[in-house]
């Protein structure tokens, strides 16, 4: 168990994927600073219910990822720009609001382990739906992606397909707090299946504007 400072925010963060964050309230400049001199991660967690903006009250799910600071960009007014990159999922087992932010008691959660030959056949069949999906995006939206990124060894592979699928926070929710990969890459190849019959019909059907937002 470790003592965790915690940022609601209305965004998923999986291991492995960089979230920019603008920092302006003084208790996340307070958090913050405490994370770069100390040199120690913060935890983004979801939120359940508040608001992520001056609300002392804010509920947030119990299950988020670990972030460490890689870059940090000092702006006017005290605001700093800095750069995260997700390490590790973690559990809340006890929320303390004795700071002007939140600190979480969390454990570190682990997948479960799993025989890897089906995890590696899973992700080679999840792999190319991942890049097409990419491809299409890119040419209705009019966006380049670099796809030479998409990585392919099943545990990376499954956060990356999880944080770059469109779909609602709490979604994204459910799949980060899942506990094994294989269930995982099962369901994100059903998704993804899905997801790319959608886009490849929006041509056809929508000749207006379209946007991956």
């Amino acid at each position: 168990m470790i003592e965790l400072p915690l940022f609601p925010l209305n965004v998923v963060v999986f291991p492995g994927m960089p979230l920019p964050l603008h920092i302006f309230e003084d208790r996340y400049k307070e958090m913050i600073s405490l994370c770069i001199g100390e040199e120690r991660p913060f935890g983004i967690v979801l939120i359940r219910s508040g608001s992520a903006e001056h609300d002392s009250s804010v509920e947030p799910y119990r299950v988020g990822c670990t972030v460490e600071i890689i870059q940090v960009q000092r702006l006017e007014g005290d605001r700093l720009f800095i750069m995260t990159v997700g390490q590790d999922r973690f559990r809340i087992l006890s929320l303390r609001r004795n700071k002007p932010y939140l600190v979480g008691v969390v454990e570190l959660m682990k997948l479960q382990k799993e025989r890897s030959a089906p995890l590696v056949q899973a992700a080679s069949r999840l792999y190319p739906l991942v890049i097409d999906y990419l491809e299409i995006l890119a040419t209705v939206a009019d966006v380049e992606f670099d796809t030479s990124n998409v990585p392919t060894d099943p545990e990376s592979l499954v956060y990356t397909a999880a944080a770059l699928i469109q779909t609602a926070p709490e979604k994204k929710q459910s799949l980060l707090e899942a506990n094994r990969a294989s269930r995982l890459l099962q369901h994100l190849y059903r998704v993804y299946g899905q997801e790319i019959a959608l886009l490849k019909r929006i041509p056809q059907d929508d000749e207006g504007p379209f946007s991956i937002n």
